[in-house]
C-alpha cells in the first residue's frame, strides 16, 4: 500500500510538472518564425479559456471587458523542534500542518483599468482571518492608482514579498515581530521611470486583518523604494538568474493608536506587532490599563539579485508612547540572507541571520535565528521543495538562554 501510494504521489508531480511546462502551438509557431509577432497576438487574442502557470485558469469575455483568473497555492509543512530543557520545562515538538492552502480569484471588470482580487485562506476555515484580500484598484496611469479594500499594509520588503516567493520555509522573526499584515483601508501607489522608483502611501483602520473599531483612530504607512538598476521583483530568489545585477533600497513608516485593555494585551491582538509574539504585545505590561499608547514604526531594506546570487536585509524599529502614563517602549530588530544556485535555476542553498530586541531597556530578551536552507525549483517557485535548519537562541533571564534546534521541509504547489 505504502509503494502504491508513493508511486501515485511522484507520478502526479512529474505529470503535473511535464504539462505545466508544456508550450502552445502557437508559441512554437512563432519560435520557428512560421508566424509573424503579430500574428501570435491574434492568435492568442480574446481566449475565453486560458492557462498560465503561477496565475491560474484565466476567463475571458468575447468583448474583453470582463476577465477572471482563478488560483491557488498548497504548502504541506513538517517540522521537528528539539527543544533546549530549563529546568526541565521544554519539550521536544513532531508536526505535521497545512501551512498555507490560499484560493484566489482576481482579474478586471468593465475596463482593464479597474482590477480586483479576492484571496482566501483555507487553512484558516471557519476563523474571522479566513479572508486575505479583498480589494478593488484603478490605474489611472502606472505613476498613479488608487485601491480600496483588504490588502496588506505597505511595510517591510519580506513582509509584502509572498510567501510563495520566499527563500526560506518561512520568514524571518524579525519581520513577524513587525510586521502589520493585513488591513482594511485606501491606498494610493505607483511606478515612475519604468518601475525605478514606487510609492505606498495609504490609510487603514489600524485593528488589522477582518477586523474593525468604532474609535477615531486610524493607521497610515508609506514605503518608498528605488531600483536603480531597473526595477526588483519581490522574488527573494534569483530564480530567474538575471543577467544583469538588479538592485533595490526602500524605506517605510508605520504610524497607529491602540487601546491597552485590562489585561495584559490591546484592544486588537491582530496585527503581528500588537499580537503576544510581536514586540508591542510582548511589552504589553509596559502601560497602564486602558490607556491609548501611540505607536511608530520605521524600516529599511536593501535586495540584490544577480546570476543565481541574491542578498536581502532589512532594519526594522518600534517606538510605543502611553498617552497618559508617558510610558515608552522601544524595539528593534533586523535579519540578512544571502542565497546562490548550485544549479541553475533549479538547486539553491541559503543561509540567513535574524534577530529581535524587543524591548532595549532590557538587556536579557534578545531572540536570534541563526538558519541555512536548501531549495529545488521544479518550475521556479510554483513548484518547489525546500528544507531548513535553525538555531533559534531566547535570553531566558541575564545568565539564562536557550538554543533550540528546529528542521522544516515544506513541499509547494501553485496552479
Amino acid at each position: 500500500m505504502v509503494r502504491r501510494i508513493v508511486a501515485a504521489i511522484a507520478f502526479a508531480v512529474l505529470f503535473a510538472a511535464g504539462t505545466a511546462g508544456a508550450r502552445t502551438i502557437e508559441e512554437i509557431l512563432k519560435e520557428k518564425g512560421v508566424i509573424t509577432e503579430a500574428d501570435y497576438k491574434e492568435a492568442t487574442r480574446s481566449k475565453p479559456v486560458d492557462y498560465k502557470l503561477g496565475k491560474g485558469f484565466t476567463f475571458t469575455s468575447p468583448d474583453e471587458k470582463f476577465q477572471l483568473s482563478v488560483g491557488g497555492r498548497i504548502q504541506p509543512r513538517y517540522s521537528y523542534t528539539d527543544a533546549e530543557a530549563v529546568s526541565g520545562s521544554a519539550q521536544d515538538a513532531s508536526e505535521w500542518k497545512i501551512r498555507w492552502a490560499k484560493l484566489s480569484v482576481g482579474g478586471y471588470a468593465y475596463s482593464k483599468d479597474l482590477t480586483y482580487k479576492i484571496q482566501i485562506a483555507l487553512e484558516n476555515s471557519g476563523n474571522a482571518k479566513l479572508l486575505d484580500y479583498a480589494y478593488l484598484k484603478y490605474g489611472f496611469s502606472d505613476a498613479f492608482a488608487l485601491q480600496a479594500g483588504q490588502f496588506k499594509v505597505p511595510f517591510s520588503r519580506q513582509a509584502l514579498n509572498s510567501a510563495s516567493a520566499l527563500q526560506f520555509v518561512d520568514r524571518s522573526n524579525a519581520v513577524d515581530a513587525f510586521k502589520p499584515n493585513y488591513d482594511i483601508g485606501a491606498m494610493a501607489s505607483g511606478k515612475i521611470g519604468r518601475g525605478m522608483f514606487a510609492y505606498n502611501a495609504g490609510i487603514f483602520g489600524g485593528a488589522g486583518q477582518s477586523a474593525t473599531r468604532t474609535t477615531n483612530n486610524n493607521a497610515f504607512a508609506a514605503r518608498l523604494v528605488a531600483s536603480p538598476l531597473g526595477e526588483a521583483p519581490y522574488s527573494e530568489t534569483d530564480v530567474g538568474h538575471h543577467e544583469k545585477p538588479l538592485l533595490s533600497v526602500g524605506a517605510n513608516y508605520f504610524r497607529n493608536t491602540l487601546k491597552r485593555s485590562a489585561t495584559t494585551v490591546f484592544e486588537s491582538v491582530t496585527p503581528n506587532y500588537a499580537a503576544a509574539a510581536g514586540w508591542l504585545g510582548n511589552g504589553a505590561s509596559t502601560f497602564d490599563n486602558t490607556e491609548k499608547v501611540d505607536i511608530d514604526q520605521f524600516g529599511g531594506d536593501a535586495a540584490f539579485l544577480w546570476n543565481g546570487f541574491s542578498f536581502q536585509a532589512e532594519y526594522l524599529e518600534g517606538r510605543a508612547e502611553g498617552k497618559t502614563s508617558g510610558k515608552t517602549l522601544r524595539a528593534r530588530g533586523m535579519y540578512a540572507q544571502a542565497g546562490y544556485f548550485l544549479i541553475p535555476k533549479r538547486l539553491e542553498a541559503a543561509a540567513r541571520y535574524s534577530y529581535v530586541d524587543p524591548n532595549r531597556s532590557r538587556s536579557n530578551d534578545i531572540q536570534a535565528e541563526t538558519q541555512g536552507a536548501v531549495s529545488y525549483y521544479f518550475f521556479g517557485h510554483n513548484l518547489k521543495l525546500q528544507a531548513d535548519y535553525s538555531n533559534i537562541h531566547k535570553q531566558v533571564s541575564l545568565n539564562t538562554s536557550t538554543d533550540n534546534k528546529q528542521v522544516r521541509v515544506q513541499a509547494q504547489v501553485v496552479f
